[in-house]
Parts: C-alpha cells; sequence; structure tokens
C-alpha cells in the first residue's frame, strides 16, 4: 500500500534543517550533507530539503536582514535556521504561507512555536517589500570574497559575480557524438546543452546509455582547450569526478585518469562504466604520481578553492576562508611540478581551476617553470564571450553568458614544454 503524501511537510522542513546545521555548525559541504540524510527519507523530501537549504544558503546575508527588524533578541541556532528557512520558502521559493508558516513551526521545539509563527507572519506581509529594498549581492557576499572580486575584477565585475550567484545554476550537459539533445534543452555557444535548474539528470533519455554526463558549460572547456587528438597518451590528473576524463576519451585520446581520494576514483570509475568510455584509472597521490614514460599531454584541473563554483554549490561561501586559497594554492603549485615532469618534450599542459581567485589562477601561471606559455587563440566562441585573457588564458565569471543563464567561474592557462 502506497503511503499518502506527508500533508504537514516535516520530513522536509526537518531535513533542511539538518543539512543547515551541518554547513552551518559542522563546517560540512552541503553534497556531503545531503548524502548523510537518513536512507528512509523519501526521495521527494530529501530533493525538496536540497533546494531550501540552498535557497537559504543562497540569500541568506538578505534573509537575515528581512527577518531582522521582527526579532527583538538573538534566537538558538535552531531556531533562526528555521526562520531563515521558512523566509526562504515565502520570499524566494513561493510556497504558500499557509504551508510555509505551519510545516516550520511544526519544525521547532514546542517554547520556540509562537515566536516562529509570529515572525514568518509578518515576513509571509511584509518581506516581500522589505526584500526588494536591500542591496542583495552585496549582502550575500562574505566582505572577504567581494574585497577579493573587487580588486580582481573591479566594481561592475564583483557585483556581476555576486548578482550572478542569487540564482540556481541550470542543468548542464556534455554528451557523447551522435547524442540527440534531450527535449528542451539550449544549445549554448559553447557546445554544452542546458536545462532548467532541477532538472533530474538521471530521468533524461540518454543518460542510462551513458550518452551524457553533468559538466558546467565553464568546466567543460579546459578538456576542449587541450585540444586532444585520437590516439595521444593524456593524463587527466585529479580526476575526479570523471567530466574532463570523459571528454578526453570520447575524443579518442589514451587517458590516465589519477585520483588520490579512493571514494572518489569509485566515483570515477562509476561514471566511466556507465558513459562506456575506456581510461585507466589510478588511485594515487599526483604530487608523487611516477608513472612508465611521459605523455603527450597532461590536464590539470587542481584541487581549489572552488569559489567559481557558488552559484551551483552554495554552500562555498560559508565553508570557504582566506587561508583555504592559501593552502590550495600551494598545493597546485607542487601539482603543476609533477604535471611538468611527466610531459614529453613538445608536450602540452593545461592548468585550471575553478576559482575565482587570482590566487589559485593568474599568479600561479605567472609562477610556472620549465614550460612556455601557450596562448590559447583570441578568436571563436571563448574568445567573443570575453573569456580569453590579454596574455592568452582563460577567465570564465559566473556573469557570463548572462543571457542563458550564466556560467560557473573557472581559470584555465595551457603551457608547452619545450622539444
Amino acid at each position: 500500500m502506497t503511503r499518502p503524501p506527508n500533508a504537514s511537510g516535516l520530513p522536509t522542513r526537518r531535513a533542511a534543517l539538518a543539512l543547515l546545521e551541518s554547513v552551518l555548525e559542522r563546517h560540512r559541504p552541503l553534497e556531503e550533507a545531503l548524502e548523510s540524510l537518513p536512507p528512509s527519507l523519501e526521495a521527494r523530501d530529501r530533493a525538496a530539503a536540497h533546494r531550501i537549504a540552498a535557497a537559504v544558503l543562497r540569500r541568506m546575508g538578505s534573509l537575515d536582514a528581512v527577518l531582522e527588524p521582527f526579532l527583538s533578541r538573538n534566537p538558538p541556532g535552531v531556531v533562526r535556521a528555521a526562520l531563515r528557512m521558512g523566509a526562504a520558502e515565502l520570499l524566494l521559493l513561493g510556497t504558500p504561507p499557509h504551508a510555509a508558516v505551519a510545516s516550520t513551526v511544526g519544525a521547532v521545539p514546542r517554547p520556540f512555536a509562537g515566536l516562529v509563527n509570529a515572525v514568518l507572519r509578518k515576513v509571509a506581509a511584509e518581506g516581500l517589500a522589505a526584500l526588494e529594498l536591500l542591496d542583495g549581492a552585496r549582502l550575500d557576499t562574505p566582505p572577504w570574497l567581494w574585497s577579493a572580486w573587487h580588486a580582481a575584477y573591479g566594481a561592475e565585475g564583483a557585483r556581476g559575480i555576486a548578482e550572478a550567484h542569487e540564482l540556481p545554476a541550470p542543468l548542464d550537459l556534455s554528451h557523447r557524438e551522435g547524442a540527440a539533445p534531450p527535449e528542451g534543452a539550449v544549445l549554448l555557444p559553447t557546445g554544452t546543452w542546458r536545462l532548467p535548474a532541477g532538472t533530474r539528470i538521471t530521468e533524461l533519455p540518454g543518460f542510462d546509455e551513458g550518452l551524457l554526463w553533468a559538466q558546467d558549460a565553464a568546466a567543460a572547456l579546459p578538456a576542449l582547450l587541450l585540444d586532444p587528438k585520437p590516439g595521444e597518451r593524456i593524463a587527466d590528473l585529479c580526476a575526479a569526478p570523471g567530466g574532463k576524463t570523459a571528454q578526453l576519451a570520447a575524443a579518442g585520446a589514451e587517458v590516465v585518469a589519477v585520483e588520490r581520494d579512493p571514494r572518489r576514483a569509485a566515483r570515477l570509475r562509476e561514471n566511466m562504466a556507465r558513459l562506456k568510455l575506456a581510461a585507466t584509472i589510478v588511485e594515487s597521490d599526483a604530487t608523487t604520481w611516477r608513472p612508465d614514460g611521459t605523455f603527450d599531454a597532461v590536464l590539470l584541473d587542481a584541487p581549489c578553492s572552488a569559489t567559481g563554483t557558488i552559484r551551483r554549490h552554495p554552500d562555498v561561501a560559508h565553508l570557504k576562508r582566506p587561508k583555504d586559497v592559501a593552502s590550495a594554492a600551494e598545493l597546485q603549485a607542487k601539482l603543476i611540478v609533477a604535471a611538468t615532469a611527466l610531459l614529453r618534450p613538445g608536450g602540452r599542459l593545461v592548468f585550471a581551476t575553478c576559482s575565482l581567485q587570482m590566487e589559485e589562477g593568474e599568479a600561479q601561471a605567472a609562477k610556472v617553470k620549465g614550460l612556455s606559455l601557450a596562448p590559447f587563440d583570441r578568436q571563436g566562441v571563448v574568445a567573443e564571450m570575453g573569456a580569453i585573457t590579454p596574455q592568452g588564458m582563460l577567465r570564465t565569471r559566473p556573469d557570463m553568458l548572462a543571457g542563458f543563464g550564466g556560467m560557473d567561474g573557472f581559470f584555465a592557462a595551457r603551457f608547452v614544454r619545450g622539444d
């Protein structure tokens, strides 16, 4: 017998509160927290909880500013999280007021039910007008990121990035040759297919057949710019979850994919098996890996602060700090040295990060030794987007392709080893 829908919505709201507590109090990534929710939670409740938690994380500064006039004192953490959750449903997600208020009240400890009920009723009546008066882009961006982006991209650039983070990211797809685009997909100028945010990739025709995989339009560019050729021997370092490995293998290259983390390596294997693409997968630390022979090319999408993915992973804005940028840049420098040693004479390296921070991009590329910068072509679609820097490196931002819904922030530079 099928269980009837839960009219109270409590499983969804309690799960959303658990996700917010994991991110904001325990400093766990949202995707990791999602995996730790009880297996008994229904898929629809899991998806709805993720949607609510992501909306709170995306617009938390604005939500707090709306709530502040209605609070005489700072409530306990779980109550604050519940109020943010209810406000997000009322102001951002279009949940009917009676459902948003009642379900949120039911999810908090009983002594605070009256407070939550009273505050959210005021938010329902006055919140939208208050929200429209706020500088959301500024409030929802941590000060250290706002300052860094202002210094790197100017006032207009920083605001453009922050405004692009206010909306959830669409689903972008890379695909095998001969695959048919899903119904309703938009073809981006870069060749990526795009579907609306919230689309479930597992339900798309061609997914089970291994014809397509999720990959942001910006994330697909480094492998394209490496320009893999059939038969080339290419190393993909720090390869999981495998989007770029799939691109290289689909182009006919002989790919060796290196991943240090066993869990991520397992996911890489699963993805390549579903896609029916061949690659040699090695569990090893790329900084110390010593294979037999050299490579025609190396793709190094290095671990980074991931600030270029905030539109897709809003928890990043709350989890990362300047020290994370510094430690990531230190690791990236070691990985570049290791990647350089893998190249044959005349071989090429593409170094990439999904970061908007200059320390993990342009500044890192300027310190590369033993290789010559090989500028990317200043003609073509990527250059027309304004994504090729004067030095010939790739720099995408979330406010690029704005008419199509934006893209992640990525950096990439190509180098060649001398003969």
